[in-house]
């Protein structure tokens, strides 16, 4: 029998267009959208839909946005989407895992993501930061630099993307110096890239600290899927420690590359992305070097699926 893994992407996934075939084919989609707009006081619709990306790539928008055709998805697919062993989502996409496994409610879901993005941006502009790819450079020397770096100015490995792929973040001088240390310890590129601050880094304290006041309020269920957090990379389905995990995500690193190494160890041989672009699958290809890759992003996408049967 297969091990199905089902993850949802996060930040930088985004297009215009996204999720407009899966709005126009369901009034549960719409629904949705209407929730978080009325949340965020804009239209997420339009802004999903029409752009401009400059305002789509907002923080603020960004976040709820790539959530909400995550969960269009699952809305559209329903019970086509097999069973799933474990679920996982790359920083914001863990909110999709929470809404798979039913540890939230879409609703609760939708809410929370619009908390977490207005909180982050709100940090970005009081505490100016930046974050940079590095690739070919070893994990342990990375983070060694960081620490050399930190005299300078804060900056932490912020994303464990692949064994060839971490990102770093924190201030700007931080970041600057830790990217020419990485270069003279032979990285093959540096990256800067084009976000609204230093994600995961001490720098968003203030934006962490906020999300624990508001998930004080939400229920959290038993998950029916287990989940692999961010922080650990590890499977968990002890509520408490869930929403402990998702506070804690937001300053600590993405162990991307930690989960896709769990996920092998577990046998997982369906990969399943579901949202807006191909970046997880993309890596998946990297790391599950035999594990059949699937996206999920269009209607064209989910009619492809359910006419294979998969597993």
């Amino acid at each position: 029998m297969s091990k199905i893994a089902v993850v949802f992407p996060g930040q930088a996934s985004q297009y215009v267009g996204m999720g407009k075939d899966l709005y126009d084919s369901e009034p549960a989609v719409r629904r949705l959208y209407e929730i978080a707009s009325n949340e965020i006081g804009d239209d997420i619709a339009k802004i999903s839909f029409e752009g401009p990306v400059e305002i789509l790539k907002e923080t603020r928008f960004t976040q709820p946005a790539i959530l909400l055709h995550s969960l269009a998805v699952l809305t559209v697919m329903k019970d086509s989407l097999p069973m799933a062993s474990l679920t996982a989502g790359h920083s914001l996409g863990e909110y999709g895992s929470m809404a798979l496994s039913a540890t939230l409610n879409f609703e609760d879901a939708i809410i929370a993501v619009v908390k977490r993005a207005s909180y982050m941006e709100e940090a970005c502009r009081n505490n100016l930061g930046a974050m940079a790819a590095i690739i070919g450079l070893e994990e342990d020397i990375i983070v060694e630099i960081c620490k050399e770096a930190s005299k300078i100015g804060v900056v932490v490995p912020a994303n464990f993307n692949s064994s060839n792929q971490i990102v770093i973040s924190g201030s700007l001088p931080g970041v600057e110096s830790a990217g020419r240390l990485c270069k003279e310890k032979g990285a093959k590129r540096v990256m800067p890239l084009q976000v609204g601050g230093a994600f995961h880094s001490p720098l968003m304290q203030t934006a962490r600290i906020k999300m624990e006041k508001f998930l004080e309020g939400l229920d959290f269920g038993k998950p029916k899927v287990d989940i692999v957090p961010n922080v650990t990379g590890r499977a968990e389905n002890n509520p408490a420690n869930l929403k402990g995990l998702l506070v804690e995500q937001i300053t600590a690193p993405v162990k991307w590359y930690h989960t896709m190494r769990y996920f092998k160890e577990y046998g997982i041989d369906i990969f399943i992305e579901i949202g807006p672009g191909k970046v997880l699958a993309g890596m998946a290809k990297r790391e599950l070097e035999n594990a059949q890759i699937i996206n999920i992003d269009t209607m064209s996408d989910i009619t492809n699926f359910n006419s294979v049967t998969v597993g």
